[in-house]
C-alpha cells in the first residue's frame, strides 16, 4: 500500500481490508499504524542485510565493501516499490522523523561490524565508516538518479571520492 499511496495513504483499515482480516486483528499485531509501516520496513531492511552480509565474502577491502554497499542499495531500495516511496517521498515519511540518522547509523554499524573480522584495520573504526556510509547512502538514495548515472559509474565515483577517507589513517 505504501508504494501505491504513500505513507500517509495507509490505513488500518485499508490494510485489514487488503489482508482480509479485522481492523481489531491489524491493531492487536502492530498497535498503530506508525508501527505496522515501522515493522514493514524493518522487515525489508532485514532482508536487505543478508545481501549485503553477502558481499563481505566478496569484496578484498574496506573501501570495495562500502562502495558495493552504497551501490547496491541504490539498485535495491529503490528498486522495491516500498523503499523507493519511502526514501523519494520528502518529509511525509518516518524514516525523515528526529533520530532516524541514528538509528540508520546503528544499523550500518550493525551492518559492518562482522567487516571488522575479516579486515582488521577497521578495528576501532566501524562507527566512523557508519556514519560515512550513512551520509553517503542517503545522499546517493535520494540525490542520484540510477538513470543518470550507471552502477559502474557510481562505483567508481564512490571509489575515488572515498578512498582517502575509508583507507587506513596515518
Amino acid at each position: 500500500m505504501i508504494g501505491e499511496t504513500g505513507f500517509h495513504g495507509v490505513t488500518i483499515a485499508g490494510v485489514a481490508k487488503r489482508a482480509g482480516v479485522s481492523r481489531q486483528t491489524v491493531y492487536s499485531i502492530f498497535g498503530s499504524r506508525e508501527d505496522l509501516v515501522s515493522q514493514t520496513v524493518t522487515d525489508r531492511l532485514t532482508t536487505l542485510s543478508g545481501a549485503f552480509t553477502d558481499l563481505l565474502e566478496s569484496v578484498g577491502s574496506p573501501l570495495e565493501l562500502l562502495v558495493e554497499i552504497v551501490v547496491q542499495a541504490r539498485r535495491r531500495i529503490l528498486g522495491d516499490p516500498l523503499l523507493r516511496v519511502l526514501t523519494l517521498s520528502g518529509t511525509a515519511n518516518p524514516i525523515f522523523d528526529p533520530g532516524a540518522a541514528e538509528r540508520a547509523r546503528a544499523y550500518c554499524v550493525a551492518l559492518l561490524a562482522p567487516a571488522a573480522r575479516r579486515f582488521p584495520e577497521l578495528a576501532g573504526r566501524i562507527e566512523f565508516v557508519a556514519d560515512i556510509g550513512v551520509h553517503v547512502g542517503w545522499s546517493v538514495l535520494c540525490l542520484d538518479d540510477p538513470d543518470s548515472r550507471s552502477d559502474a559509474e557510481l562505483r567508481d565515483f564512490l571509489t575515488e571520492w572515498l578512498a582517502p577517507v575509508v583507507g587506513t589513517p596515518s
